[in-house]
């Protein structure tokens, strides 16, 4: 049985790799993702330091001189007392990390929900942002660019999990998640004034149409917010009919966040 308790309500979740944008008729919310493993995810690094010049110390023939593993030498690791209190720490760090990120995002989900029960979302390839780049590029400066990507960030915010329990939970009320289709509708290039479509470099974390400035993840939440029932389009009518009321609160939460300590550099303020 359908919950009818928020009669079609509308919900846009915008879902980067750290950071969440949500926009419904009465809200809008900027916010991080899992903020409760960074504390935990700084320690876990730590003892995972500690431990490889540990493991170092105690196999230095298992390493070569440009300190990769030697994998021609088959001799028997062996790992200090310490190492191994340091790695019975670490299991149990990491088991704290995995409670408190499943309990943020419990949490998250139920507030989106309490938003709406008609949630729009892009759909979106985590597992290809994990990989590292294959291509080999210099920069400006003439040296190699890292292939690193966001593998450990992904890791530790888990925004497919975030989706995840949002879509469990909708399920019990009978609702589903819609999940928009991301190369025709391209909401982070979308235009509602223009209805044109301009592409953005990643550090580019604004719109300005000139008579205002809207934070670019929030604008995107807006516009998967007004998302046609065909998941491939944007409702250019109804972003015209509600982009005032969203302005207002799309001003208030960036007076908010300005008010924080921090924020991520993702958020661009």
């Amino acid at each position: 049985m359908k919950d009818n308790s928020c009669t079609q309500k509308r919900v846009g979740i915008d879902i980067g790799i750290s950071t969440v944008a949500v926009c419904s008729e009465t809200k809008v919310m900027l916010t991080e993702l899992a903020p409760g493993v960074i504390d935990l995810d700084k320690q876990i690094r730590i003892i995972q330091r500690s431990m490889d010049r540990s493991k170092r110390a105690s196999n230095p023939l298992k390493y070569k001189k440009d300190g990769t593993i030697d994998t021609s030498n088959k001799d028997k690791w062996l790992f200090s007392k310490r190492y191994m209190r340091k790695k019975s720490q670490l299991k149990e760090l990491q088991r704290l990390n995995r409670a408190k990120r499943k309990q943020d995002h419990e949490t998250l989900a139920n507030s989106i929900i309490a938003l709406g029960n008609v949630v729009f979302v892009e759909t979106m390839s985590f597992k290809g942002l994990q990989r590292r780049a294959k291509e080999t590029t210099v920069n400006e400066k003439g040296k190699f660019n890292k292939k690193k990507r966001f593998g450990r960030t992904i890791s530790n915010r888990a925004p497919a999990m975030l989706l995840r329990i949002i879509e469990r939970k909708l399920k019990y009320k009978g609702l589903r998640l819609n999940k928009v289709n991301t190369t025709l509708t391209k909401a982070s290039q979308y235009n509602h004034f223009t209805n044109t479509y301009e592409k953005k470099k990643l550090h580019e974390r604004w719109n300005n149409f000139g008579f205002c400035k809207i934070q670019r993840d929030l604008y995107s939440a807006f516009l998967l917010m007004n998302c046609k029932e065909s998941l491939d389009e944007i409702d250019r009518n109804m972003c015209e009919q509600r982009f005032h009321k969203f302005r207002k609160m799309h001003d208030l939460e960036i007076t908010r966040l300005k008010k924080k300590e921090k924020t991520p550099i993702s958020m661009g303020l």
